[in-house]
């Protein structure tokens, strides 16, 4: 059985938290909404390309703290255009910081997504 790739992320929210959910992933970030099975609780799927790589899911009671992320580090995604990334992320008044990769052709664009999960954007430099 080996490993292809990594298919989806699944973040949990509380179902009042999906307008900002969808405004990050989708205005933000980029990825597109689409299809979502009916499942018996409220959330989003958002897609790049072909495959549904974010999975919102409106799982937390209302009222309910956001969970620590504990030993949760990041969601990294592949990038491009970083002057457009910039100026997008400038914006729509969003915090960033940037860090090349030591010996790498790579930057990492660091940023929060509206429930406080660190998201990794990871350009070519090239």
């Amino acid at each position: 059985m080996p490993v292809t790739g990594l298919d989806h992320v699944n973040l949990r929210c509380r179902e009042s938290d999906l307008p900002a959910m969808r405004r990050f992933w989708g205005e933000v970030i980029g990825l597109k909404e689409g299809f979502r099975p009916a499942f018996d609780f409220p959330g989003i799927w958002f897609w790049s390309g072909d495959r549904a790589v974010m999975h919102i899911a409106a799982r937390l009671p209302e009222g309910a703290p956001l969970p620590p992320p504990g030993v949760f580090g990041h969601v990294a995604l592949r990038a491009e255009d970083m002057d457009g990334t910039r100026a997008r992320l400038r914006a729509e008044g969003v915090a960033w910081h940037e860090a090349p990769v030591p010996g790498l052709p790579l930057l990492q664009f660091f940023l929060e997504d509206p429930t406080g999960s660190t998201v990794e954007l990871t350009f070519d430099t090239d």
